[in-house]
């Protein structure tokens, strides 16, 4: 077992590291070798599909159940509002600056140290499988999603992203449907066609006004936007078809499939959905792992963002050090004393499980 300032000071230095490394989705190559070396440096028998790496505790057990710490190490590019160099991880007035501090960094080099403090320990009542993780920011096919399978029965998850160390137990899932509208060409002088806008405008009010009929504890009524809308070529010509593009974040009320049905008998426009993929999540406020969170003081809350929780098809709680609006921003950072924070609460909380 390790000490945990040994721990705290090892993730600090890896997320360094991995800030100096650009990792956009699909370009994380570099940054799952440096994870990799890491692990292994430190006795860890890793596996790896493309940029993901993942490993199970030492003294594996098939006889008992298993617990998936998952985080990524993918980036968003920096945006233009940068005033430091994105790549230049230095710590200022216990800030840790850089691109993916924050989203998802101190997360994972939290998760990563607590696996290994796991890791050697003999008798324990769960097996540890970490899994750090590729294209979760553009919820790529060759993330999580890719290796799920290889990841062997799990019982529950935890899932890390930057809630302030709060339980998100539940999350929406999104579908975006790509919806046509169709009608008949006409002179727009005479009593022709049928305009392919008036139709899609009958489509749209019901996208606005529509209302589920079972609702979520946490998040309350699924929520559907018209987000972009096109028709039309010239002003003379009636449009002959009208697209339009929805939002739709699913609660946990609904699964998206049945959602999407709902959907396509209200409606007459053409609707397909680009992903059904991003499923909204949810875990039991009574599962051990939340009730250990709350009972060393944490709350509950239900997540608008997604994450690779909506691939997970197990209980899973969504809880990592830094905040979540820190996500994306220039000059992005995590307060060190965060990550310290996370990984004694990640400790405290598997230890406390029965």
């Amino acid at each position: 077992m390790t000490d945990i300032k040994i721990l705290f000071a090892q993730a600090v230095d890896l997320l360094q590291q991995l800030i100096a490394i650009p990792s956009f989705s699909k370009e994380e190559n570099l940054t799952a070798d440096l994870i990799e070396k890491f692990l292994q440096d430190r006795g860890v028998k890793t596996h790896r599909k493309l940029n993901n790496i993942w490993a199970w505790n030492k003294h594996f057990d098939a006889s008992k159940p298993t617990i998936l710490l998952n985080s990524h190490h993918d980036t968003v590019k920096p945006n233009s509002g940068y005033t430091r160099d994105p790549y230049d991880a230095k710590i200022e007035a216990g800030k840790l600056y850089g691109l993916g501090s924050n989203d998802a960094g101190g997360c994972l080099v939290s998760l990563i140290n607590v696996f290994l403090y796991f890791h050697d320990q003999e008798n324990l009542k769960y097996n540890f499988c970490l899994a750090t993780t590729a294209e979760e920011e553009i919820s790529g096919v060759n993330g999580l999603e890719l290796i799920i399978p290889e990841l062997g029965e799990l019982d529950f998850g935890i899932v890390g992203e930057p809630t302030l160390m709060q339980l998100a137990i539940a999350e929406r899932g999104l579908m975006v449907l790509d919806c046509v509208a169709h009608g008949k060409a006409g002179h727009a002088a005479r009593e022709e066609g049928d305009n392919a806008i008036y139709k899609a405008l009958t489509d749209i009010e019901w996208f606005r006004t529509f209302r589920f009929p079972e609702e979520s504890d946490v998040f309350g009524p699924i929520k559907m936007s018209v987000t972009i809308i096109n028709a039309g070529s010239q002003h003379n010509v009636v449009p002959a078809s009208c697209t339009f593009t929805v939002d739709v974040r699913v609660t946990d009320a609904y699964r998206n499939e049945e959602v999407l049905e709902i959907i396509r008998q209200h409606v007459s426009c053409d609707v397909t959905p680009r992903s059904i993929r991003l499923k909204p999540s949810k875990i039991d406020k009574a599962h051990a792992i939340v009730q250990a969170g709350v009972a060393l003081g944490r709350t509950t809350y239900g997540s608008p963002t997604t994450s690779d929780q909506s691939l997970l098809d197990i209980p899973s709680l969504k809880v990592g050090p830094g905040d979540s609006a820190r996500s994306h921003t220039a000059d992005e950072f995590v307060y060190v004393d965060e990550i310290k924070e996370g990984i004694e609460l990640y400790i405290k909380m598997l230890e406390s499980i029965n």
